[in-house]
């Protein structure tokens, strides 16, 4: 009888201390997977920032253009203008 008690003793602290290694693993896991999230947030908002960067890159070299197409607008009005005025008066 005292055998079969030592057997589900040791079996049973066994089973505990599996339970413990697996409770364990588990814990491990999803720090892991809770870094791995938490890298890809910050990835995600890196790309954001990328993106905002490359949109008011987009913006400015937009405002360059109409800046140049308003001035060459104007530089066209008065080479009319001084046309019309040579037609005129010649």
């Amino acid at each position: 009888m005292e055998t079969v008690l030592v057997i589900v003793i040791v079996v049973a602290v066994l089973i505990a201390i599996a339970m413990l290694v697996a409770k364990s693993r588990n814990k491990s896991k999803e720090r892991e997977f809770a870094q791995v999230q938490t890298e890809a947030h910050h990835d995600d908002v890196r790309h954001h920032h990328q993106q905002a960067e490359e949109s008011r890159t987009e913006a400015a070299v937009a405002e360059e253009r109409a800046e140049r197409a308003k001035l060459e607008a104007e530089l066209n009005e008065e080479k009319a203008a001084k046309r019309e005025r040579e037609l005129r008066d010649g």
